[in-house]
């Protein structure tokens, strides 16, 4: 089982690519939450892949089995565990792996680390597979927020150098749920059109391509989080480099901010309706760690998919020679867009735990 995220909210996750099942276990949810199951399905199906040309050809259900934690459709206090089963698996297209590690992939540190006893079939634990049980997890932790007036959306910020509009202060809940029903979860339909051609293109040359997603939080109040080392940047940063394939995270305008001066990147307060607001919020929402009451906006840069059929250069372990390689099997061209639901899925656990006090 994974390391556990969180502090109230424990969220753990287990399995491996093409074991039996993968699954999740979370401690600390509080009690007498109802789960809406068509919902959660629904959210689920966000990231699952075999659907278009964009994704996978690998094609499971990924409908939750719900082992304990539940009762009358409602959480009721005790760990709740979840599995989802594999049945569209190849192992046969992974054999010559075990003795040529990808380039770009954990085959050859997770050979070093369980001196090469590892179930690496389909990147094993390292797989983007493991990511749908973060989405059960994420997906209760997303309507028991809102119950709050909490919501959490995302968007392809970008794919392969093409830019997205980005999310406005003032966008929230509408917005999110528009582009939850995307089959390409972007906001401007044409730059979407363009990221696709970009996608299609990258298969077509064997080869894969990354991207950035951007993540907004609206309705998180004021006051959350701790200073330094338990700050809100700290956590969810934290959590969501235990996504496969993030390669790094930013706040509000990030990096950008390096470019600024004091005077361009301040966010200014003013009074709106009786409440103090910022005019801005290139800060995205977090100051010395706790949140400020604007949105939360975090950014994920997602790598290009390593399992490419383009031949690469690697070494046989067995015989300590210089070898060819050409992955087979059926893999993302573009992870980031089946990626956006899983980050706000891992938004969503790790805000929940912090606002119920972790």
């Amino acid at each position: 089982m994974s390391s556990e995220f969180g502090n109230k909210i424990k969220i753990s996750v287990f399995g491996q690519s093409h074991g039996e099942s993968i699954g999740v276990v979370i401690n600390g949810l509080p009690s007498g939450e109802a789960i809406d199951f068509n919902e959660l399905q629904t959210f689920m199906e966000r990231r699952r892949g075999g659907k278009n040309a964009f994704s996978t050809k690998r094609s499971e259900a990924d409908i939750p089995e719900f082992v304990s934690g539940i009762a009358n459709g409602k959480t009721c206090g005790m760990p709740l565990c979840a599995i989802i089963r594999n049945g569209d698996k190849r192992s046969s297209d992974y054999s010559e792996l075990l003795d040529k590690p990808r380039p770009g992939h954990a085959d050859y540190t997770a050979f070093v680390k369980w001196s090469g006893n590892a179930d690496m079939r389909g990147g094993g634990h390292f797989s983007g597979r493991l990511t749908a049980p973060l989405c059960i997890a994420g997906g209760i932790a997303k309507q028991i927020l809102a119950r709050r007036g909490i919501y959490v959306g995302a968007h392809l910020d970008s794919v392969a150098g093409i830019r997205d509009k980005r999310f406005e202060m003032t966008d929230g809940r509408e917005l999110f749920e528009e582009i939850a029903t995307k089959d390409f979860p972007v906001i401007d339909t044409v730059a979407g059109e363009q990221m696709k051609a970009a996608i299609i293109s990258a298969s077509g040359e064997l080869d894969s391509v990354g991207g950035v997603i951007e993540c907004m939080v609206t309705g998180m109040p004021a006051g959350i989080g701790e200073p330094m080392f338990d700050g809100v940047e700290n956590r969810l940063a934290s959590a969501l480099f235990g996504i496969p394939a993030v390669k790094g995270v930013e706040f509000g305008r990030g990096f950008e901010t390096a470019l600024l001066k004091g005077s361009e990147n301040n966010d200014p307060y003013i009074i709106e309706n009786g409440e103090i607001k910022t005019a801005t919020n290139n800060a995205g929402g977090i100051l010395g760690g706790i949140t400020n009451g604007a949105p939360v906006v975090v950014r994920t840069a997602i790598k290009p998919t390593p399992s490419i059929s383009r031949e690469q250069d690697t070494v046989s372990l067995s015989e300590m020679t210089a070898q060819k390689l050409v992955v087979k099997g059926r893999h993302d061209p573009c992870i980031a867009q089946r990626a956006v639901p899983v980050v706000e899925a891992v938004t969503a656990a790790v805000l929940l735990d912090m606002l119920i006090g972790g």
